[in-house]
């Protein structure tokens, strides 16, 4: 039987993590060592690997992941059958729904990465990159978009989410659950993801700057009058509930809406923001007639990254808002 051809690119993270002199540790291993530690992978696929990057997942940025999404592009379009990229876990969750964007190859593409470092006790590395590999070996996959495994469990970009910083279970997708498993190295799909944003496919040369701002119990706004000054071009505001902030936050709110796109989300886990339910002041119904715009069922995070992907190809104020409608469900007239 013929192996499936899968591409290993390292970005870093806790997976390639060993003692650092400093203390503690860091990124030091590369893709070839993480394929050296699992021979299980060469009765799954013939693998090729690459070091694209090798820092935490917290300093990767967007025109990393631009640069990331071009090598895939790149590599699936001349003999690769799939892709696993490894990274930090901290931003997994905001790899995968960039790449999602960014990466229109129809081919599957697998994130992954580890809970625990490479020398602790249970390290949980080995066992991901496996389930990976197997899940992007497996040609049903390029239906689902970009995937995220860990913990032997398959999640869709668009919902997955990091819920506990230490747990090897530590990744869910609020609101929907996992697409699958992988179980005695058989990829087991339970469900296909509904997949309401459109690829992006213009380059990413635009500035953009899009910051996210949490509005809580008390909170007045303060900051947003500066934000303008500060050279934000956008910005996700995280209210309460179904998408509400504190009446005192109002005014400020809608002043920045006549300086910027401004996206409103909710800081509850699971659920989209409401857009015709409640009236009140600093309620969705009222931001969204001061010219915010709802953000769906995407995080705020994701929608963030959205918004900025966005600005970043050029989009104008009406395709921001399309994009951002496309999740939204209609209502009724």
């Amino acid at each position: 039987m013929n192996l499936p051809r899968i591409l290993i690119v390292s970005l870093g993270g806790t997976i390639t993590m060993t003692s650092s002199a400093m203390g503690g540790i860091a990124p030091m291993l590369t893709a070839d060592n993480l394929i050296e530690s699992v021979p299980q992978l060469g009765q799954v696929a013939i693998l090729e690997a690459i070091t694209h990057f090798s820092m935490p997942g917290a300093s990767l940025s967007i025109q990393n992941l631009a640069d990331v999404a071009r090598l895939l592009n790149e590599k699936l379009t001349s003999g690769m059958d799939g892709a696993v990229v490894v990274q930090g876990t901290d931003t997994i969750e905001d790899t995968a729904f960039v790449l999602d964007m960014l990466a229109g190859h129809g081919k599957p593409v697998v994130v992954t990465g580890a809970m625990r470092g490479p020398q602790a006790a249970g390290a949980d590395g080995p066992a991901s990159l496996l389930a990976a590999v197997a899940v992007a070996a497996d040609r049903r996959v390029s239906e689902l978009g970009v995937v995220v495994v860990l913990n032997d469990e398959i999640h869709a970009a668009r919902w997955v989410q990091k819920s506990h910083t230490s747990l090897t279970s530590a990744f869910e997708s609020p609101g929907t659950g996992r697409l699958g498993i992988v179980a005695e190295g058989q990829v087991e799909i339970f469900m296909r993801p509904k997949r309401d944003l459109l690829p992006i496919t213009a380059a990413l040369n635009h500035p953009s700057r899009v910051v996210q701002v949490t509005l809580g119990l008390g909170e007045e706004g303060w900051l947003l009058p500066a934000l303008s000054g500060l050279g934000y071009t956008g910005a996700v505001i995280e209210g309460m509930g179904a998408g509400h902030v504190p009446a005192a936050a109002v005014d400020a709110i809608s002043k920045l809406v006549d300086q910027m796109p401004v996206i409103l989300c909710s800081r509850v886990r699971a659920g989209r923001v409401f857009t015709q339910t409640y009236g009140f002041a600093g309620s969705e119904m009222d931001l969204i007639k001061r010219g915010a715009i709802p953000c769906g069922h995407l995080s705020s995070a994701k929608a963030r990254l959205l918004l900025t992907l966005l600005q970043s190809t050029g989009a104008t104020e009406d395709e921001i808002r399309t994009a951002f409608g496309r999740t939204t469900p209609k209502q009724n007239s």
